[in-house]
Protein backbone atom coordinates (compact mmCIF):
# COMPACT_ATOMS: atom_id res chain seq x y z
CA UNK A 1 0.00 0.00 0.00
CA UNK A 2 1.13 3.51 -0.68
CA UNK A 3 2.57 5.29 2.38
CA UNK A 4 0.64 8.39 1.52
CA UNK A 5 -2.37 6.62 1.14
CA UNK A 6 -1.76 4.80 4.27
CA UNK A 7 -1.33 7.63 6.26
CA UNK A 8 -4.21 9.33 4.94
CA UNK A 9 -6.40 6.24 6.17
CA UNK A 10 -4.67 6.44 9.64
CA UNK A 11 -5.91 9.72 9.71
CA UNK A 12 -9.55 9.56 8.68
CA UNK A 13 -9.60 7.09 11.58
CA UNK A 14 -8.22 8.88 14.25
CA UNK A 15 -10.28 11.74 12.94
CA UNK A 16 -13.64 9.57 12.86
CA UNK A 17 -12.62 7.86 16.76
CA UNK A 18 -12.06 11.46 17.80
CA UNK A 19 -15.80 12.81 16.64
CA UNK A 20 -17.66 10.01 17.60
CA UNK A 21 -15.72 9.93 21.28
CA UNK A 22 -16.93 14.10 21.55
CA UNK A 23 -20.74 12.86 21.59
CA UNK A 24 -22.25 11.62 24.97
CA UNK A 25 -24.36 8.67 25.30
CA UNK A 26 -27.68 10.19 24.54
CA UNK A 27 -26.43 11.88 20.98
CA UNK A 28 -24.73 8.49 19.83
CA UNK A 29 -28.07 6.48 20.77
CA UNK A 30 -29.76 8.80 18.06
CA UNK A 31 -27.54 7.90 15.63
CA UNK A 32 -27.92 4.17 16.55
CA UNK A 33 -24.29 3.94 18.08
CA UNK A 34 -22.99 2.42 21.39
CA UNK A 35 -19.74 3.00 22.21
CA UNK A 36 -18.32 -0.35 21.56
CA UNK A 37 -19.09 0.79 18.09
CA UNK A 38 -17.52 3.66 17.42
CA UNK A 39 -13.88 1.64 16.28
CA UNK A 40 -15.84 -0.51 13.79
CA UNK A 41 -17.37 2.47 12.47
CA UNK A 42 -14.54 4.66 11.98
CA UNK A 43 -12.71 1.33 10.63
CA UNK A 44 -15.39 1.40 8.12
CA UNK A 45 -15.03 5.00 7.43
CA UNK A 46 -11.89 4.41 5.84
Amino acid sequence: MNPIRAFRKWRMYNETVRELNKLNARQLNDLGISRGDIERIARQAV
